[in-house]
């Protein structure tokens, strides 16, 4: 367990995710979009949509797990190369954090418009009237999810049941950004699958903001999520949200547009300041290190 956690894990930081590279999540994403084609109409569709997500993750658990138990029956290095690949994928530290920086270096070289398209790869709403204040806040807020949702959360998983529990997750999390949706066509068919997101994620977002506050030393970071991290819509988010708000001394949250749609969100903080690229930089350190201090724990818990 440890072996393929410290080889993905370094894969992860070196290689973040080809673009090209054939991927489980994309295979998750396709099977999805399929049986929601079939399935998302008529009647009964909030019981169609957890029958889905019930068959989904199970199907996930079961092949990873007696895939790789069986190759481990066959040859043992060949499940130790399967493992790590699998952890590998199962993280999304370094290609988001990447993106962020895209938009950072777009907004700096190329004006506005190239970030606020930039922006629109990693997140829902829409950037075409988002403000450059805006739209390096909305990096900001994505990278602290993410790294609740694309690394603390799968380590964590790992941790209790090594890659197929971590690609059980990625179902889990897949499932959710793909029909765990409020508004139609998703609000019934994908309310068992946000519901189970919001479930796996509860422990691990709230450990996320704790770590970060640990490794910036940061009070106002504290109280930040104490005040303001339940205040978010979602029973999650609002923490790593509220932990880096505070680090930084900014303020996160306010009406965004999703499909057409404003959306109030709470604000998480009080000072609207200028955010800039050294921000950033402290950001990528926060992100790395605490996905660092996490990946040492799984291994001393594992060694012990």
């Amino acid at each position: 367990m440890i072996v393929p956690l410290l080889a993905g894990y370094a894969a992860d930081i070196l290689l973040g995710d080809p673009q090209r590279w054939p991927h489980p999540i994309r295979a998750f994403g396709y099977a999805i979009h399929q049986a929601t084609v079939r399935l998302n109409k008529g009647r009964r569709r909030l019981l169609r949509g957890a029958v889905l997500t019930i068959v989904l993750c199970a199907l996930t658990w079961v092949f990873f797990f007696y895939a790789l138990s069986f190759v481990r029956q066959l040859w043992l290095p060949g499940y130790y190369i399967l493992a790590s690949i699998g952890v590998f994928f199962g993280l999304a530290g370094t290609s988001l954090l990447r993106e962020g920086q895209a938009v950072f270096d777009a907004l700096e070289k190329k004006g506005l418009d190239a970030g606020r398209i930039r922006l629109s790869r990693i997140v829902g709403r829409e950037t075409a009237r988002l403000t450059e204040q805006q739209v390096r806040i909305a990096v900001l807020e994505s990278m602290s999810e993410n790294l609740s949702d694309g690394v603390i959360a799968p380590l964590l998983f790992y941790a209790i049941g090594g890659v197929p529990a971590m690609m059980l997750y990625k179902m889990i999390n897949t499932l959710d950004s793909m029909i765990g949706y409020k508004r139609e066509p998703y609000r019934l068919f994908g309310r068992f699958a946000a519901r189970l997101d919001d479930v796996a994620n509860f422990i691990p977002a709230r450990i996320t903001a704790l770590l970060m506050v640990v490794v910036t030393g940061s009070r106002r970071g504290a109280r930040f999520v104490f005040r303001y991290g339940h205040a978010h819509a979602s029973p999650n988010s609002g923490y790593p949200e509220a932990a880096l708000a505070g680090i930084l001394g900014c303020r996160f949250g306010g009406p965004n547009v999703y499909h057409g749609v404003t959306v109030e969100k709470p604000f998480i903080g009080t000072e609207d300041r200028i955010i800039t690229s050294t921000d950033f930089a402290y950001v990528k350190y926060i992100n790395h290190t605490v996905a660092l201090l996490t990946v040492i724990a799984v291994v001393l818990a594992w060694w012990l």
